[in-house]
């Protein structure tokens, strides 16, 4: 059988720093503090005026590329997992094959807001075991949420952050590594309390939409703090039933990287070791789509990711959205 082996990581964030101390200024109060004791954010970055997010899919891609020794030419597919896409029409992706010359592939963005680069990585490892013609897949979680903050919304502002991480996908047979097991959960009563509620066809940029900030990121309501640990644990305990593997078997476990203490809670429901969560929040703040092959190309650059490392991917995000994925690096 075909297995969808990651070959190639990479990653890329602006070289626009934004320390805590930008916003003790910017809103006139100590949240420093409880932005390093509370998430372990201590700075992000954020993208230039000039800068967007086909830029950080463009800068990411060349590196996974690299990395991989493989030319944008030798590309079957390509797939963006984004909420903040270059144009709500056309697809980032395309964007992106243009700038790179991939001219033999094909193209498609995928949205489930934060949880959407496991989510696409599952999509790709079915086309890879399904259909001969797909050998090797790009998959791009970007995010550049700095375009829709409101400056003056200390819950939003001192959080999201800009960056992109990629995947490359390839076919192998006669492997133990790939993509072993994945799982995708929606609590869509949720999707009305967090999100970017202006500018579609819902409802279309207007004064109204303007003035009430609709066209920028808000927190609608507060979320159970206890929601993504539960589900997050749910669905470890899943892929561990699916794949035939202990929690303690996992190498380790690279989680939507908003809350530290989320993460923590998770490694002790499933009885591991807090070193097993590697995190990347406390530089690069809250990047989305993005954290996780982020949070794994940090890992595997520094040495906590070898090849045949056993992995569980799960992200979050807007909709309520879940996604995870058990992966033999």
């Amino acid at each position: 059988m075909r297995k969808s082996v990651i070959t190639g990581v990479g990653m890329f964030v602006p070289e626009n720093e934004v320390p805590n101390s930008y916003f003790n200024n910017l809103l006139g109060e100590d949240v420093d503090t409880w932005l390093r004791e509370n998430l372990n954010i201590s700075s992000r970055r954020w993208c230039n005026e000039d800068q967007s997010t086909a830029d950080l899919c463009e800068k990411a891609t060349i590196n996974t590329l690299n990395n991989a020794g493989v030319s944008a030419s030798d590309l079957d597919l390509i797939i963006v997992a984004t909420d903040t896409p270059e144009f709500v029409s056309p697809s980032t992706a395309s964007v992106l094959q243009d700038r790179i010359g991939a001219n033999s592939s094909g193209t498609f963005d995928i949205n489930t807001a934060c949880a959407g680069f496991v989510t696409a990585l599952d999509v790709a490892s079915k086309y890879i075991s399904s259909d001969e013609q797909y050998n090797n897949i790009l998959v791009v979680g970007a995010y550049a949420m700095s375009k829709y903050l409101n400056m003056s919304d200390k819950k939003t502002v001192t959080l999201f952050a800009d960056g992109a991480g990629a995947v490359l996908l390839t076919a192998k047979e006669k492997t133990e590594r790939g993509v072993l097991a994945t799982e995708l959960i929606t609590e869509g009563k949720y999707h009305g309390w967090m999100g970017i509620y202006g500018g579609a066809s819902r409802n279309p940029i207007s004064e109204e939409v303007l003035a009430n900030d609709d066209h920028r990121l808000k927190f609608v309501h507060k979320f159970p703090k206890e929601i993504n640990p539960k589900t997050w644990t749910k669905m470890a305990h899943s892929l561990c039933s699916k794949i035939n593997v202990k929690a303690e078997d996992v190498d380790q476990f690279l989680l939507t990287q908003l809350n530290i203490n989320s993460i923590y809670e998770t490694l002790d429901n499933l009885e591991i070791s807090r070193d097993k969560g590697h995190t990347i929040m406390e530089n690069y703040g809250y990047t989305g789509s993005a954290c996780i092959p982020m949070a794994l190309c940090d890992a595997v650059e520094k040495g906590k990711v070898k090849e045949n490392d056993l992995l569980f991917l799960i992200g979050s995000g807007g909709g309520l959205a879940f996604a995870s994925a058990a992966v033999r690096f």
